[in-house]
């Protein structure tokens, strides 16, 4: 499935993304244009130490939870990271997850990704 061509996500489908001409596998974490493979994901069931390679500067955070939302991501993990200073967190489906994340990348605003490609 196409995302969107003119964003840093050009495409998703199952543990599959392609970023900035880049093809990674099934867990991703982007930073602006940077892309990097989300090695720290273990389980179904996020904590703080899987959250990594963000920095406070960060305005939203879109946690993408999986094809189906499988990805769990506690109220107390969430408010921990608010807590950190990053101003929001999203927790949508991985290809919404990549929408939401041109979208926002594209309207200029400090925007961060951590995606789950499977489940």
């Amino acid at each position: 499935m196409t995302i969107e061509p003119q964003g840093p996500v050009e495409s998703f489908e199952w543990g599959r993304y392609v970023v900035s001409g880049r093809e990674f596998g099934k867990d991703i974490r982007i930073v602006g244009n940077r892309a990097s493979k989300w090695k720290e994901r273990k389980g179904h069931r996020l904590d703080a130490g899987m959250i990594t390679g963000i920095g406070d500067d960060v305005d939203v955070l879109i946690i993408g939870n999986g094809v189906e939302g499988a990805l769990e991501c506690p109220a107390d993990l969430r408010e921990a990271l608010l807590d950190r200073g990053i101003r929001e967190v999203l927790v949508l489906t991985t290809p919404e997850a990549c929408r939401e994340y041109n979208r926002l990348h594209n309207a200029g605003r400090r925007v961060a990704m951590l995606a789950h490609g499977t489940c």
